[in-house]
């Protein structure tokens, strides 16, 4: 090996700079790298120790300097190339530089080296322990003076090489590993960046983070000066029964039948498109005699292995859009003909749509096999290769029925379905999505069902033949129970407002309430808003026709803005203030409370100007309107006829609260959601809640239903709600409300306050 180089001792390296040398050196011997691979590798590792063999004694090197070249040589000097920096040097040659190098090595032994810091520098890819040379390849481990190799470069050309200084080094002035001090610009400007680098950057993590045990066990005590409910215990709140005397139908059904029958071209529902033009009218006749080929349909033509696809009591899910209410209302009135559970969905966008995958869940724990659809809703859905929709992650497998009129069968003329009477069994399922984004199902029977019309048929005072504008999703809550069911109930007309056009046209269903003399409105604060937005220059719009503008999210702390705002602007077109009727509900106890239009002769709307501080403490504490820290909150009318109201504590035990304290509204009907399809657990704690009194003793041998709501009960029996209780957010003994955030973000005028990229 000697021919190659000095030996490995002869040259004051450090200890891994010499062991990278040696693998070089087996590599060579075993033929796995070439005398040229070797050479320039061996050059590199080499190069990094030029300042420790420039701090060897002069005395050392000079048996080892080549002696002046003669007059023949340095002509031929003069003709050679220049020696690449890769090559060999013959000066490592020396006898007595090793012995030198050997003396210099061992006293740089006997030194005690510092450890070297931890901190490393940012161009360090890697630490010795966990690099990871490529295969066949053998290189020094990096340096925390590696990425300084620019700067060398720039300050002296001749050092180019140089790649690493030792970490032991102090000081401005480089050393040997004898001792011999180097003194060079470079050695200093690279001993600066040294320390710069050694030096912490920032404080140490604990200055920022001090986790205090005792502080964290130790339980807030509250405050002795806040506010305190002082109110007597509230009562249960007693709605107005249902009006006794009126000839009910036994069935929604047998309401359907008859109108279906005897008045067949009344309109039922009209559809609009994006323009905002009537496409097709349904009317009860139509709609009778489609939901009876579909159910028939149902029942005789879908078979699997010589047996029926479908029993009474099966799940089909219903995906339709929200620009097709005429198909929806067919497919739902078929199901129910057929003894079919419909399960209402939105419609899938992709394949693996996470809100979609939540769906799926639902649709696998209702056992649904079957989706119905319509022509165009099915060209739109994802194709598997196959040409079939394609499987939605999440979803259960599932068979497509497209309903539209071709694809039906005509029933016989003496096939009648069986469902004519309101049954204890499950009418539908409506879909909620909770805070967490999981999708659960409320089961309503369908005695509930009825209930629930006949309840909001009275609230409301609807009347045959009434024309109802509604804005809201057909699909569910406010608007499915009126839009679909409570409007077959009194067989009044539907004008529905597709979303589509309400984004071109913000105005379109207030036209539709001029030109159609709608005498009720289903609308959202939002649907408000916008027309506010975009009522200039619209004279000749009157709303003199309505008797009753119905708010479906009139629970938000913000609608009432909203409504106020409208009611400025379109008083002076016929808008009277006593129609605006706010309401509350959810998704378990359906229509909770609502507020009455004039001919019924309710109590006047009042409005609660609330301390934020008494709330976050849950007490009422009315304040000064002018003061910035208050609540503005509308009631939302009185509750549901039939239906029994209570405030419970929100923690704990059911207590009933003070007429002072917010606490979750909860209510007894049989009108309300009845379950949570197949969850027992979380169905015995929401829908089968018993509240107690102080004592103990329950208020009453039948369940509440949670509502989710948070409120209390005002003067006149009126229901406030100032949040939900998926909105609330506890921090440390006080209670805020996600709601009271977003209506403070809505209430501040943007260009003034709100800043672009906050």
């Amino acid at each position: 090996m000697a021919d190659r180089g000095c030996p490995l001792e002869a040259v004051p390296l450090p200890a891994e700079v010499r062991e990278s040398l040696a693998e070089l050196e087996l590599e060579l011997s075993e033929g796995d790298i070439t005398q040229k691979g070797y050479e320039k590798k061996r050059a590199k590792l080499l190069a990094r120790c030029i300042p420790l063999l420039q701090g060897v004694d002069p005395s050392l090197q000079a048996e080892n300097r080549i002696p002046a070249p003669t007059q023949t040589t340095a002509a031929v000097s003069k003709q050679r190339k220049p020696k690449p920096p890769s090559s060999r040097d013959e000066r490592f040659r020396s006898d007595v530089h090793t012995e030198a190098v050997q003396a210099a090595l061992a006293r740089y032994k006997e030194r005690k080296v510092p450890m070297p810091s931890r901190r490393r520098s940012a161009l360090t890819h890697s630490s010795v322990e966990t690099y990871t040379p490529p295969a066949g390849v053998h290189t020094a481990p990096p340096d925390v003076t590696t990425g300084l190799v620019e700067l060398s470069q720039r300050e002296r050309p001749q050092l180019a090489s140089v790649r690493g200084v030792a970490r032991g080094c102090s000081g401005s002035i480089l050393e040997t590993a004898g001792g011999v001090p180097v003194s060079s610009r470079v050695s200093s400007k690279i001993q600066q960046l040294l320390n710069t680098l050694k030096r912490p950057k920032r404080p140490p993590l604990k200055e920022f983070f001090v986790d205090d045990l005792e502080e964290l066990l130790e339980v807030q005590q509250p405050d002795p000066n806040q506010p305190k409910p002082e109110g007597s215990q509230m009562v249960v709140l007693k709605g107005e029964p249902l009006a006794v005397g009126v000839p009910w139908p036994p069935s929604l059904l047998a309401v359907l039948q008859r109108w279906g029958t005897t008045q067949p071209k009344a309109p039922c529902l009209t559809a609009l498109d994006t323009a905002g033009k009537a496409v097709y009218t349904l009317t009860y006749g139509k709609l009778w005699s489609r939901s009876l080929k579909l159910a028939y349909t149902l029942l005789n033509k879908l078979t699997s292995k010589n047996e029926p696809l479908l029993k009474p009591g099966d799940r089909v899910a219903l995906v339709f859009p929200n620009s097709d209410p005429v198909m929806f209302m067919v497919a739902f009135y078929g199901c129910l003909l057929a003894e079919l559970v419909p399960v209402p969905i939105e419609v899938p966008l992709t394949r693996k749509d996470a809100g979609s995958q939540q769906v799926g869940f639902l649709l696998g724990s209702c056992g649904v096999t079957l989706a119905l659809t319509t022509d165009a809703c099915q060209k739109g859905l994802p194709k598997a290769q196959t040409g079939e929709v394609a499987a939605f992650k999440g979803w259960p497998p599932l068979s497509w029925l497209v309903i539209d009129g071709k694809h039906l069968a005509k029933p016989p003329k003496d096939w009648q379905p069986q469902a004519q009477d309101a049954r204890a069994g499950t009418a539908y399922i409506e879909y909620k999505t909770s805070k967490e984004g999981s999708t659960v199902g409320v089961t309503v029977t369908h005695a509930c069902l009825l209930a629930h019309c006949q309840a909001l048929t009275q609230a409301c005072g609807y009347s045959e033949a009434e024309t109802l504008t509604n804005v809201l999703d057909f699909k569910r809550d406010a608007g499915l129970w009126h839009g679909v069911l409570t409007s077959v109930l009194n067989r009044m007309h539907v004008v529905s407002v597709p979303y589509a056009l309400m984004k071109v046209n913000p105005l379109s269903w207030i036209q539709k309430v001029c030109s159609y003399k709608a005498r009720a409105a289903l609308v959202k604060s939002r649907d408000m808003h916008w027309s506010l937005l975009a009522q200039r220059g619209q004279r000749d719009v009157s709303l003199s026709s309505l008797r009753m503008l119905i708010v479906a999210d009139g629970a938000n702390p913000w609608s009432i803005s909203s409504c106020d705002a409208f009611l400025n602007v379109f008083q002076s077109r016929g808008l009277r203030p006593e129609v605006i009727c706010p309401c509350a509900s959810s998704p378990e106890a359906l229509t909770v409370a609502i507020r009455r239009p004039p001919e019924l002769g309710g109590p006047p709307p009042r409005k609660a100007v609330l301390s934020m501080n008494g709330l976050s403490f849950g007490v009422i504490r009315v304040d000064a309107e002018e003061k910035l820290s208050v609540l503005t909150v509308q009631d939302v009318g009185q509750a549901l006829p039939g239906a029994d109201v209570c405030v419970v504590k929100v923690e704990g035990a059911p207590y009933l609260c003070k007429t002072d304290e917010v606490g979750e509204i909860c209510v007894r009907s049989g009108a309300t959601g009845t379950a949570y399809y197949g969850l027992l657990g979380i169905t015995k704690s929401v829908f089968e809640t018993v509240p107690v009194m102080a004592g103990g003793a329950p208020v009453s041998d039948r369940p509440f239903t949670r509502t989710g709501l948070l409120g209390f009960i005002g003067p006149d029996n009126l229901v406030f709600v100032v949040g939900k209780l998926d909105g609330l957010m506890v921090v440390g003994i006080r209670r805020h409300n996600a709601d009271d955030i977003v209506a403070t973000a809505l209430a501040v005028e943007p260009m003034k306050f709100v800043y672009r990229g906050r």
